[in-house]
This record gives C-alpha cells, sequence and structure tokens, in this order.
C-alpha cells in the first residue's frame, strides 16, 4: 500500500505541477483549483508513506520520478524541447531511483 500512496502522490503532484504552469500566475480559476487540490492529495499521501518508507528513500523517488515526468509532460503538452544534456540527466535521476529501489537497505522490499 506505501508504494500505492507514493505513486497517487507523485501523479497528483505532476497533474498540479502541470496545472500551475497552465494556471497562468493564478490567474486562470480551473487550473488554480486543480494545483490546489493535487498538491493537497500530492502531500496528505506522501505523508502516508512516510509511515514506513524513510523520509530520505521516498523524497528521492518522489522528486526523481516527478521530475523525469513533469519535463516529459513539458516536452510533450508544452511543446518545451530538451537538450541532449537534459536527456542525459533525466536518464541518470532514473539510473538513481532504480539504485535506491533495488540495491538499498532502507527501502522495505
Amino acid at each position: 500500500m506505501n508504494y500505492l500512496f507514493l505513486a497517487i502522490a507523485i501523479v497528483s503532484e505532476v497533474i498540479a505541477t502541470s496545472s500551475l504552469k497552465a494556471s497562468e500566475g493564478f490567474t486562470r480559476p480551473l487550473p488554480s483549483l486543480v494545483t490546489a487540490v493535487g498538491y493537497g492529495i500530492a502531500f496528505y499521501c506522501l505523508s502516508l508513506t512516510l509511515r514506513t518508507i524513510p523520509v530520505g528513500i521516498a523524497y528521492a523517488i518522489w522528486s526523481g520520478v516527478g521530475i523525469v515526468l513533469i519535463a516529459l509532460v513539458g516536452y510533450l503538452c508544452f511543446r518545451q524541447t530538451l537538450d541532449a544534456a537534459a536527456w542525459l540527466g533525466l536518464g541518470l535521476i532514473i539510473a538513481g531511483v532504480v539504485i535506491v529501489n533495488v540495491f538499498s537497505r532502507s527501502v522495505a522490499h
């Protein structure tokens, strides 16, 4: 269940951040509402995750996966281009999340 809550937190944060871009500085009501609700869900689910997963590990996964997903949303939805260095950096973030999850003794398997 903890990883389900973490996944919900990540997806909610990605939706909220994407809506933050669409809110145009909180001048558009619907994207602004989605931003606020999305971040609320994200933080609540992250707090549930922290009951059993160490905060550093949970936050590393949450932020790492969130960064990659937001970069993909920016690329696909907002037509924001990424250069080779950005793709390499995103690949390294993914590698770091995988290493933490597969090899760390701090993560409950």
